[in-house]
């Protein structure tokens, strides 16, 4: 059994949002599909940070989920800030449950173990938040990641955390209210996605403040989920 993990997938299946006019994203969903089913097996969990769909509701995403239910594996998925689809947990899970979507789990405000480890979370926001309404969602992103940190612990096993934003810019900044949480939990590691195309290059990895970040963006991986863990 094994933890993965990956973000961005920006799958469109349900609406005209093609990804391949970007540069090295033609034939990704292929390329997606074959690289998953290479490594990934039926009782491994893959983490999906953000930007799932592109659909613009539930219903425009079901050919996107229905794609990722067919691939190996328990997929825990959690909001990206293209996620415009994203409605409440409880509708989310509805659907997947209403379509036999099985394989599909929501992380928002809560944990799931695998292994040894458990695996917590949320969208979180622009470490550069400036105005009013930026410091009052990142606020909430901050108690999120607190609630789901807290739920990681109940369950006795070290908690991994998965964001969707990059907590630390490029220029090594960090956003301190996620950082705040991270300290106080002693949070060792952190994976996360948004990055794309030249800011790939940018992006802050390796040990900051004692916090091992990685970048898990589908491009940057070259759509091949990265293995967290082998239990």
């Amino acid at each position: 059994m094994s933890l993965f993990a990956i973000a961005d997938t920006h799958l469109s299946f349900g609406v005209n949002k093609p990804m391949d006019i970007f540069r090295g994203w033609q034939d990704y969903e292929k390329r997606l599909s074959d690289n998953w089913r290479a490594v990934v097996q039926p009782e491994d969990t893959v983490v999906i940070a953000g930007d799932i769909s592109w659909g613009m509701d539930l219903a425009q995403t079901l050919p996107d989920f229905a794609y990722l239910h067919a691939l190996p594996g328990r997929k825990i998925i959690l909001k990206g800030n293209h996620d415009y689809w994203w409605s409440t947990r409880k509708k989310t899970e509805t659907c997947f449950a209403e379509n036999g979507l099985d394989t599909l789990f929501v992380l928002f405000n809560n944990a799931f173990t695998a292994g040894e480890f458990s695996i917590c979370g949320t969208r979180g926001w622009l470490a550069e938040s400036c105005t009013d309404e930026d410091r009052k969602v990142l606020l909430r992103e901050a108690g999120r990641l607190r609630m789901s940190i807290a739920a990681a612990k109940e369950t006795g096993k070290e908690p991994i955390v998965f964001l969707h934003y990059p907590p630390v810019n490029a220029d090594g900044s960090r956003c301190p209210e996620l950082y705040e949480v991270f300290k106080e939990a002693g949070i060792k590691r952190c994976f996360y996605g948004h990055l794309h195309g030249p800011s790939i290059r940018s992006a802050v990895q390796g040990a900051v403040d004692g916090i091992h970040l990685t970048l898990i963006s589908c491009d940057a991986l070259q759509f091949l989920p990265k293995l967290i863990e082998k239990f």
